[in-house]
């Protein structure tokens, strides 16, 4: 996947300071033939649950608050029809390829390692933003960039403007400045 790593079919453990004093932790594993990523979301104080296929095309989202049942459930089909878990159809996130989040760099991470760009090329892609606090999702046009292997160019949903980010050999951010720092 675009050069990196695959990621190890025993778990990963990666965790961030955020730059408003929290943290944030990201665990990926290898389970039912696909991908599942679950990290928290600083001070947000929030948790979500992100399953993917092997390629890393998101397939589920469940976002968890302050109850045992998920406050946000998305689905995307086969052919990227995103729905609720109530089965409503969201037709305002169909052609979303991603899902961007301000308080944890996997989601975005999860989209440059996708990406088959070779260095100084882009690619537009839409995403679904989430909204942690009001549960809004909403679609975004966003632009990658692969200036080399692991330097990227992308907005960050956390400073919502371009920003320059090292990714580590699985592909997941390191650091982002003013924004996340590996810890």
């Amino acid at each position: 996947m675009a050069g990196f790593a695959p990621f190890p079919q025993s778990a990963l453990h990666i965790g961030w300071n955020i730059a408003d004093g929290g943290e944030c932790d990201l665990e990926v594993r290898f389970e039912n033939e696909g991908w599942t990523a679950q990290g928290s979301l600083g001070t947000d104080r929030a948790q979500f649950v992100m399953r993917m296929s092997a390629t890393l095309i998101v397939q589920q989202f469940m976002l968890f608050r302050d109850m045992d049942e998920p406050d946000l459930w998305l689905g995307r089909d086969r052919s990227g029809r995103w729905g609720e878990v109530n089965g409503a159809h969201r037709p305002d996130l169909d052609g979303c390829t991603d899902i961007e989040l301000r308080m944890n760099p996997f989601p975005t991470s999860a989209t440059m390692k996708r990406l088959p760009l070779l260095d100084a090329h882009a690619a537009a892609i839409k995403v679904a933003a989430i909204d942690v606090e009001t549960l809004e999702v909403s679609a975004r046009q966003r632009t990658f960039t692969r200036l080399q292997q692991r330097e990227w160019r992308y907005t960050s949903p956390f400073h919502d403007r371009e920003v320059e980010s090292t990714l580590d050999e699985f592909g997941i951010i390191v650091d982002e400045r003013d924004a996340f720092t590996r810890r």
